[in-house]
């Protein structure tokens, strides 16, 4: 079993920054990711994650993104 391998099961994982990939199934899913609820081929995992990962903007970048609209519409003109 490889990545390159067609037969080869993959986990589609998420980080803390809501950021997508996949990881093989024989190998244990490294330190601040997890499992994102999708497992399979490789490319039906990357047919997954095109379908929801639509935002491609870290999470704390659209938080911030967020804080700064808010407080810009709250601010006196």
């Amino acid at each position: 079993m490889s990545w390159g391998d067609e037969n080869t099961n993959f986990h589609v994982v998420v980080n803390h920054e809501e950021q997508y990939s996949i990881w093989p199934d024989y190998k244990a899913i490294p330190a601040g990711w997890r499992e994102a609820g999708k497992s399979g081929k490789k490319e039906e995992c990357l047919a997954w994650i095109d379908e929801v990962w639509t935002d491609m903007r870290p999470l704390s970048l659209r938080k911030a993104m967020e804080e700064s609209a808010a407080a810009q519409g709250s601010a006196p003109n």
